[in-house]
Order: structure tokens, then C-alpha cells, then sequence
């Protein structure tokens, strides 16, 4: 299995050109609709694939927590997605994928891993709201295969919250302190739900007004809108928003295409864009410099979050 991780060179540099790799895997047979569903995860959250180890139960878990292993002498917690999705399947997990999120690493259960696929994010649509509705959110992303199969995106944010590998409690957002002036505008752009609340709470914490957006295609629609307004209005648009915070992996355009798009119009000159992933390795980094990002900032952080927009706010 170690195969599929070959050539990581070439990978990296899959940035900026709204490309991205995806691994596909299935979780079973569902017994209600008789389908055997295809899911995918970004490539660049995989460490490694491998078959089930020794579990350790632990006591106060979720029910789709299956337990502990332990990764080189370190203790990951192993999430059952079949369980977490609800599945009615009489099919075992056989397969565990090592992911990395914001340097918290965890086990994910499957029953098979399919292949790595390549492909531009364009082709990653916006989930249509019966899906969305059916799947309880959990899908941030779809796109169909020349067999015709329907891919799915797991927003592994919702899982990781629901779990509780990222923490959502009230004390994340206790200590943040409100900035001293009142007109301050933020654009944000994210395609995680789990990810947008947190971003507004935080936002809404410092008394910094905001503006969203669900993917980077509709962001860029919005921040042209804005800025032919500022046109007419003979105002530059730092006078509307002040910062631009985006994710990396969204539908249609991903955060560093966006962030490139926003570098190459010059009426977004003074406006600082800020980078916030769960992506957060410093290669992840890196890319984010090469394509013009000013600042990085990991997710499911609020305190780091709001410390750097206060700066950023001045």
C-alpha cells in the first residue's frame, strides 16, 4: 500500500494550479440502499494506509470511537466510519488510514482503499442540498467519475469536532479580547460548516464585522463585486474589507488559486490575505508563500486566530 504515496515531489507542486489528489475508499455495502458509496480524503492529509492493528478499548468514547492503537509509540484514537455514518453494513473494516489534521493525528476505519485520484478542483462541485440533507452535512464536495461512480468529500472537520478530536468548547473562545476600533471587516471564505462557525464565533468575540463565502469560486465572484463597488464609489477596497482569511481545499477553487487571483489584482494590494487550514505542516506553509498568502494560521484554533487578526486589523 505504501505505493500509492509515491512521488511527492510532484505533489507539492500540484499547488497553485487548483489541482489535487484524492484517496478513494469505501465503507460497505449499505443494507438500506444496497449501494457501496466512494468517498475521498486529500492526499496531502494521508500519512500512511495500512491493515487494522492491536485496538484498545478506552472507557468515554464516542460509539464510532473504536479506540487506541499505538503509531510508533504514540496513541492515536481510531474512528469507525461506517459507525459515525450510521451505515447498516454486515461488512468489517479491514483497512486504517493514518490522517494528520492541525498536527492531531487519528485512525480512520474503512472497509478498502481504492486508488488515488487526480483532478482539478473545478470539477469538485458543491453538493446538492437533498445530499447534503440525506448525508447530515457530512459531504463538503462531489464529482463524478467517466464510470460514472459519484465521488464524495468528507468534511473530516465534522468528524473530528463530533468526536472530540477538535475541541469546540466555550473555553477556546474565553480569553478572546474585542479590538479597540469598531470598523473592521473581514472576508472569510470556508467550505467546512464546523470551520465557518468557528471562524464567525471567534470573529464575533473580537466585535469584527464579516463577510463569507462557501468556496473559493464564490469568493472571488464576491471580492470582484466589492471591488468594482469601490471602483464607483472612488474608494479603494481596503476601505470595505481589511483582511482576507481562506481555507486550502475548497470546490471549485481552491484557496491557493484564490489567493493568487487576489495577488494579481492590484485594487487588493493593501489588503493582507491570511491562511487557515488544517493543512498545517510547514510545506503546507511553504505553498501558501510561494502563491503570495501574507500570514498562516492552523484551524481549530481560536486564541492563535484572533491574535493574528488583531495585528493584522492593527
Amino acid at each position: 500500500m505504501s505505493d500509492l504515496f509515491k512521488d511527492i515531489n510532484a505533489r507539492t507542486k500540484l499547488a497553485g494550479t487548483n489541482k489535487l489528489e484524492i484517496l478513494m475508499f469505501t465503507l460497505g455495502k449499505d443494507n438500506r440502499s444496497g449501494r457501496r458509496e466512494t468517498y475521498g480524503i486529500n492526499v496531502f492529509k494521508v500519512r500512511e494506509v495500512m491493515r487494522i492493528p492491536a485496538i484498545t478499548k478506552a472507557p468515554d468514547m464516542p460509539a464510532s470511537v473504536e479506540g487506541m492503537v499505538s503509531l510508533r509509540g504514540v496513541l492515536v484514537p481510531v474512528i469507525d466510519l461506517a459507525k459515525y455514518t450510521n451505515m447498516q453494513t454486515d461488512t468489517q473494516p479491514s483497512i486504517m488510514i493514518v490522517t494528520e489534521y492541525n498536527g492531531h493525528t487519528q485512525g480512520f476505519l474503512v472497509e478498502a482503499v481504492d486508488t488515488i485520484l487526480r483532478l482539478d478542483w473545478a470539477s469538485m462541485k458543491v453538493p446538492p442540498e437533498m445530499l447534503n440533507a440525506q448525508l447530515g452535512g457530512l459531504v463538503v464536495a462531489v464529482t463524478e467519475l467517466p464510470d460514472k461512480r459519484l465521488v464524495m468529500m468528507m468534511d473530516v472537520e465534522k468528524v473530528l469536532s463530533d468526536t472530540g478530536n477538535f475541541g469546540t468548547d466555550e473555553v477556546l473562545f474565553k480569553h478572546i479580547k474585542p479590538i479597540s476600533q469598531s470598523n473592521r471587516t473581514v472576508f472569510y471564505v470556508d467550505d467546512s460548516p464546523v470551520a465557518r462557525k468557528q471562524i464567525s464565533r471567534t470573529l464575533d468575540a473580537m466585535g469584527v464585522h464579516y463577510i463569507a463565502a462557501v468556496n473559493g469560486h464564490k469568493a472571488w465572484e464576491e471580492l470582484k463585486r466589492l471591488a468594482d463597488s469601490a471602483d464607483i464609489a472612488h474608494i479603494p477596497v481596503s476601505d470595505l474589507i481589511q483582511v482576507i482569511l481562506t481555507d486550502v481545499e475548497m470546490p471549485e477553487m481552491d484557496g491557493y488559486m484564490l489567493t493568487r487571483k487576489i495577488k494579481e489584482d492590484q485594487r487588493f494590494a493593501n489588503i493582507p490575505v491570511l491562511m487557515h487550514s488544517s493543512l498545517s505542516s510547514l510545506s503546507n506553509q511553504q505553498l501558501g508563500k510561494a502563491v503570495g498568502v501574507d500570514e498562516y494560521v492552523p484551524k481549530f484554533e481560536p486564541q492563535k486566530l484572533s491574535q493574528t487578526l488583531m495585528r493584522l486589523l492593527g
